[in-house]
C-alpha cells in the first residue's frame, strides 16, 4: 500500500484552495453518490466511474449532470487530469484499482474525509448514529427541522421519494446518517469519526458489521472517539453499549435518555386505524404527540427527534404539529403493492432486533393480516452463523417464514454460514410455518401458495 498520495483533512485543509476538479472512484454507491452531488452543489467540477450503474442513484446522478465512466474500460491515465480521488470503500486494499489510483499521483482520500473538511466543519452537524434506525430518523429529524422553517442540509443513506438523498440547505445545522462502517482500505476507521459532529443523537448500539469489527467493544472505542468533542448527547439507553459510552461522559455533557423501560422515554403508546399517540416527559411534564408513523422503534427514532427539537427551543406545538404527516424512506416498510391480492412490503431490516421490531411495527399497522416473512440474508455479517439462535427467535410473531438461501458465503473470519435449515427447523418445532427455497422459481411458488386477501408479505 503505497500512502504518498494519500491526504487526511489536514492536508485538504490545506489544499482547498487547489481542489477544482473531484472523481469519484465508485460513484454510484448510495454515499459516494449522495456526497459527489454534494460537491457538486457545492461548485467543484465532479465527475466519477463505476463497474456498474442501477437506479435509482445512476439516474439521480444523470440528472445533476455529473459524468460517469464505466470502469470495464476505462483508462486510469485519465486520473492525472483530477485534483483529487475519492476512493469508495468498496476498493479493495489489494485490488488492482487500488495500485493504479497510488500510482497515478493524483492526491486521494475518503468521501467521509472530504465531506468532513469541505462541507459539514462550518455547519451544526447533527449525526444520528446506532446499529438500528438511522436512516428513518435522520430523514424523520430533517422533515420536522423542515416544517419548523429551518431548511436544514442533510445526508441521508437511503432513497427518498421526491426528494435527493443529500441537500446543502440553508440553515445552520446538517443532518448526516453516521454509520460506523469503515471509511476505506486507507482509512480504517468508522466514518462518523470525520463528520465533525456537533450533536450525537444514538438511535441503538448491538453488535453488527462483524467482517470489520471483533466485538462490541471495538464499536464502543469507535464511538468514544468523538464522544468528548460532541457538544450534546440524545441516547436510548434501552441498550447496554450505550449506557457504557454514556457512563464515561456522565456529568461532562447534555445528555437526554430516552427508551421503552427509560423513565424518559416513550409511554402510553397507543396505534390504531393508521395513527399512534404517544406521551414523553420532557422537564418534569408530561407531552402529548400523535403522528401517523406507528410501530415502536419508530415512535423511538420520533422521540429522539422530538427531544433534539425541544432542545434547540422550538416549542412543544410547534415540534408537536411536525409529525402529524411524515413519510419514510424507500425500503422501510415501503408498501410495494399487491399480489394475487397479498400485500407486498419491502425493508431493509437484516439485524435480528431490526427484524423483530419491523415484524412488530407491520403487526401493528395491518391489523388481522397474516405476516409472511420472506428473509435473503445479504450482508456479510447475516450470512455468518453469529446471530444463528437470535434470528430464530426474532420471527417468533411471524405467522410465516420462509427463508431465501443466500449462494454467497460469509467472509467473517472465524465464522461458518448461517444455517437457514436449523433456524427453520426450530420454527417448525415451535408450531410455527417454516420453510427454505433455493431457487427463485421455488420461492415464487411458495409466495403463489400463501398468497390472498389477508396475506401479507413482508420482504427482508
Amino acid at each position: 500500500m503505497n500512502l504518498n498520495s494519500y491526504w487526511d483533512q489536514e492536508k485538504i485543509s490545506k489544499n482547498k484552495g487547489k481542489i477544482k476538479k473531484i472523481f469519484f472512484f465508485r460513484i454510484c454507491g448510495m454515499g459516494m453518490g449522495a456526497c459527489a452531488t454534494l460537491l457538486k452543489n457545492s461548485g467543484y467540477d465532479v465527475e466519477g466511474a463505476d463497474l456498474q450503474f442501477f437506479p435509482p442513484m445512476s439516474d439521480y446522478l444523470t440528472s445533476q449532470n455529473i459524468k460517469c465512466f464505466s470502469l470495464k474500460d476505462f483508462d486510469y491515465t485519465l486520473l492525472k487530469e483530477y485534483d483529487l480521488i475519492v476512493v469508495g470503500n468498496s476498493v479493495g486494499k489489494k485490488s488492482d484499482a487500488a495500485r493504479k489510483i497510488e500510482e497515478s499521483g493524483t492526491p486521494f482520500t475518503s468521501f467521509p474525509t472530504l465531506l468532513g473538511e469541505l462541507v459539514l466543519k462550518e455547519r451544526q452537524v447533527i449525526g444520528i448514529a446506532g446499529t438500528h434506525g438511522k436512516t428513518t430518523t435522520t430523514f424523520y429529524l430533517t422533515q420536522m427541522l423542515n416544517k419548523l422553517g429551518v431548511q436544514p442540509g442533510y445526508f441521508v443513506g437511503g432513497v427518498i421519494n421526491g426528494a435527493p438523498p443529500s441537500k446543502l440547505g440553508e440553515g445552520k445545522f446538517f443532518i448526516i446518517e453516521s454509520d460506523e462502517y469503515d471509511s476505506s482500505y486507507f482509512q480504517k476507521i468508522a466514518k462518523f469519526r470525520s463528520y465533525e459532529i456537533n450533536h450525537l443523537v444514538l438511535t441503538s448500539l448491538e453488535y453488527d458489521h462483524a467482517d470489520i469489527y471483533p466485538s462490541i467493544e471495538s464499536i464502543e472505542a469507535e464511538f468514544e472517539h468523538i464522544l468528548y468533542d460532541v457538544d450534546s448527547l440524545i441516547a436510548n439507553d434501552d441498550y447496554c453499549s450505550v449506557k457504557n459510552l454514556l457512563a464515561k461522559v456522565q456529568g461532562k455533557k447534555s445528555i437526554s435518555c430516552y427508551g421503552l423501560v427509560s423513565e424518559f422515554g416513550p409511554h402510553e403508546i397507543d396505534c390504531s386505524q393508521g395513527k399512534c399517540s404517544f406521551k414523553l416527559k420532557y422537564e418534569g411534564k408530561s407531552l402529548s404527540f400523535t403522528t401517523n408513523i406507528i410501530g415502536d422503534q419508530n415512535i423511538l427514532n420520533l422521540s429522539a427527534c422530538i427531544l433534539f427539537c425541544l432542545n434547540q427551543g422550538f416549542k412543544y406545538e410547534e415540534v408537536a404539529n411536525t409529525l402529524i404527516d411524515l413519510g419514510n424512506v424507500k425500503r422501510r416498510q415501503e408498501y410495494r403493492g399487491k399480489l394475487n391480492e397479498a400485500i407486498i412490503i419491502d425493508d431493509f431490516a437484516h439485524h435480528p432486533t431490526s427484524v423483530e421490531l419491523t415484524v412488530d411495527a407491520i403487526r401493528k399497522t395491518y391489523e388481522g393480516k397474516n405476516i409472511h416473512c420472506v428473509i435473503e440474508p445479504s450482508t456479510s455479517t447475516s450470512r455468518s452463523n453469529i446471530f444463528q439462535n437470535e434470528f430464530a427467535e426474532s420471527f417468533n410473531d411471524s405467522d410465516v417464514t420462509i427463508f431465501a438461501k443466500n449462494s454467497l458465503t460469509t467472509t467473517v473470519k472465524g465464522s461458518l454460514d448461517l444455517d437457514v435449515y436449523k433456524i427453520s427447523t426450530s420454527l417448525t418445532d415451535c408450531g410455527k410455518a417454516s420453510m427454505v427455497c433455493t431457487t427463485l422459481e421455488g420461492l415464487m411458488e411458495k409466495i403463489d401458495d400463501f398468497s390472498g386477501p389477508k396475506s401479507l408479505f413482508l420482504i427482508l
